[in-house]
């Protein structure tokens, strides 16, 4: 299908199971909500997937029953990265990409590499892959800043490379990039939080965590937002605004596990080194789950 990456996408979470397995049935229902809630687009296998505690088998087990759930009807990301430029290219290589319309690519984490480092291990990831690449900027996560000028540089040498992730929260870099990036080039959210005001300056979408439990309202929000109705999005972002800053008080994912749980959807299981939201901040997100409702 034709996708041009814009819009209002979902970093899926992995439900599991109290004994620690994965539970399909409740990832498939996560699925189904996301497509009949009106978003444009899903990510597997992202951070929010809990990515790291998966092995081979879960993963490849998750991607191909994403796919065969979709079918089709929604375009899907993958994650795909690491801080080894030449093992990450041999894993792109070897990928099974049938169903996958592009892959969101984190920057390289732990050995912090300078932005020259960024730009090579970008373009070679460039050369070798058969679909897009959307550039992933999570310095709180990976230790290292993706300076605006390096996105630019990036996006005007590699037209494969059509869109960035931003997390930095830094609103002057991301600016930048949408003011000097090339018309092929789409900046999105990385963070619910900023949706809205990344949006009103020529972002064009988000990648949510939100939306694993509220679909229509993020996907209302961000539609409402991209064809300039700001007022109508700015009232559907207050709503959302304390539950968006909630969710990330004792991390990711487990605030919106703890919102998926109280809805009835999953159970609260997450693996180790990640455990469930303290009693603190699950008190106030269920708190404000009653005030939502």
């Amino acid at each position: 299908m034709s996708f041009d990456f814009t819009g209002a996408g979902v970093a899926l979470v992995t439900p599991f199971k109290n004994d620690g397995s994965v539970d399909f049935d409740a990832l498939g229902q996560i699925v189904e909500n996301q497509i009949e809630g009106g978003m444009d687009y899903m990510v597997i296998m992202g951070t929010t997937s809990e990515t790291p505690t998966l092995n081979y088998l879960e993963k490849r087990e998750i991607s191909a029953f994403v796919r065969e759930k979709n079918h089709g009807r929604l375009p899907l990301i993958t994650g795909l990265g690491g801080y080894d430029t030449l093992d990450t290219v041999k894993k792109l290589e070897s990928a099974d990409l049938n169903g996958i319309d592009g892959i969101l690519a984190i920057t390289p984490y732990y050995n912090r590499p300078n932005q020259e480092g960024l730009f090579r291990h970008f373009r070679e990831m460039s050369r070798h892959s058969r679909v897009p690449l959307i550039l992933y900027n999570v310095p709180s996560r990976t230790g290292t800043n993706m300076e605006a000028d390096t996105v630019i540089r990036l996006a005007e040498c590699c037209e494969n490379i059509v869109a960035v992730k931003e997390a930095s929260g830094n609103i002057t870099q991301i600016s930048r990039i949408i003011r000097h990036a090339p018309p092929h080039f789409n900046v999105l959210s990385g963070d619910d939080i900023y949706a809205l005001p990344i949006i009103s300056v020529g972002g064009k979408g988000v990648i949510s965590v939100i939306a694993n439990a509220f679909p229509k309202k993020l996907s209302t929000l961000v539609h409402a937002a991209l064809k300039g109705r700001l007022a109508d999005a700015t009232r559907q972002h207050l709503e959302l605004t304390e539950l968006m800053k909630l969710q990330f008080e004792d991390g990711n994912p487990a605030g919106i596990k703890f919102i998926l749980s109280h809805t009835g959807t999953i159970q609260n299981v997450l693996r180790l080194p990640l455990v469930p939201a303290n009693a603190a901040v699950a008190e106030k997100i269920a708190a404000e789950l009653q005030n939502l409702q």
